[in-house]
């Protein structure tokens, strides 16, 4: 055998894991309408107790969805959440955020990050499914990064897909106020 035989494993093991780590991720459903009754879901918050999207009845909800805790773009859009999270409250607005991990994860994420606001665990990822926010990453679902308004009622009131964390706070908040405007 020659050392190439060897290899020839190796080394398509790397072209293979680099192929599928640079394939995009896609979400496995649509996303709810605006307009249309938000899914209403019960998960296990940072606190260690049960939250409903029912708890939030009257109040705007900011539900946001991202893939991981501590990892760069999702403690950026975090921290961005939390710099104007009294604007939010000036609003009558909270702010939801779901990944799937683990309530524990999102306790040791909150301390470390100093975030004043509650994060929910879909461990499961099936609440991130009902809001079509589900995408596959190495074989992992993981929740993907859209955010949604629900507005007082329980109503879906703007979607955003795709969001990029710089900057995407300021656009809900913008957002926020046109639609509190009507």
């Amino acid at each position: 055998m020659t050392v190439a035989t060897y290899h020839f494993p190796f080394v398509l093991f790397i072209v293979t894991t680099l192929t599928l780590t640079s394939m995009p991720v896609h979400a496995a459903t649509e996303p709810p309408a605006v307009g249309t009754p938000a899914p209403d879901f019960s998960l296990m918050t940072n606190a260690g107790t049960q939250a409903s999207l029912m708890d939030y009845r009257g109040k705007w909800v900011i539900l946001y969805f991202y893939p991981k805790d501590f990892t760069s773009g999702c403690t950026l859009q975090a921290r961005n959440f939390q710099r104007d999270l009294a604007k939010y409250e000036q609003v009558n607005a909270v702010i939801l955020g779901v990944s799937v991990d683990s309530a524990e994860s999102h306790k040791d994420f909150c301390a470390k990050e100093g975030l004043n606001f509650t994060l929910l665990s879909d461990p499961e990822a099936r609440v991130s499914a009902e809001y079509g926010s589900v995408m596959e990453y190495n074989g992992a679902k993981l929740s993907a990064r859209n955010t949604f308004i629900i507005d007082p009622e329980g109503k879906i009131a703007r979607v955003f897909t795709g969001v990029q964390p710089s900057g995407h706070s300021e656009e809900v908040l913008s957002t926020l106020a046109s639609l509190q405007k009507h």
